[in-house]
């Protein structure tokens, strides 16, 4: 296995900074806005951005996890059990704006996934993607994110691998990843 190191920590800094001024600019004080990431890995970028977002404007912004686990459409095509994760959404997203967040977007499947799965939680006014990395030219669904950090090319044999300090890395980064042919 190869590992190429495509964003380090002092870049994902910058760019979730980057990523929640651009919310801002399109959400104001997120009164009628609400966060929620995608279980598993889209949990730490959601809190990533309601930190960073806090410490900007001084408050803190409903932030909720989604596990869209039972709503995939290639649930039942798996050779072992999918286990579930937790969801948290303790707040009501009827005519809300909501910002699913996502760590890495690659075929949709996973947007398309939550898009259903948030409607037991009401029917959002709008609903945009933030993601921290955009898989160019992998879609298996016309989905695009309306922000993004960093976008890269990559092979369908390659997969893109978010490391955070909260899951024991030795610090935050983006690898590209490559299967070596052993």
């Amino acid at each position: 296995m190869q590992k190429r190191l495509i964003v380090n920590q002092q870049l994902l800094e910058i760019m979730v900074t980057r990523l929640c001024h651009q919310l801002i600019e399109n959400h104001g004080d997120f009164s009628d806005s609400v966060i929620l990431g995608l279980q598993p890995r889209g949990k730490f970028v959601a809190q990533r951005i309601q930190h960073t977002l806090a410490s900007i404007l001084g408050k803190q912004v409903p932030t909720g996890y989604l596990d869209t686990t039972f709503y995939r459409d290639d649930f039942r095509r798996r050779e072992t059990p999918l286990t579930a994760n937790a969801t948290k959404v303790d707040f009501l997203i009827e005519g809300k704006k909501v910002i699913l967040v996502d760590d890495v977007l690659y075929t949709g499947r996973s947007v398309r996934a939550a898009l259903d799965a948030m409607i037991a939680f009401g029917r959002p006014a709008n609903v945009e993607l933030l993601v921290l990395v955009d898989r160019l030219y992998t879609r298996h669904l016309p989905i695009q994110p309306t922000y993004v950090g960093h976008q890269v090319n990559s092979l369908q044999s390659q997969r893109v691998l978010v490391e955070w300090k909260e899951q024991q890395a030795n610090e935050d980064a983006i690898w590209l990843v490559t299967k070596s042919d052993e």
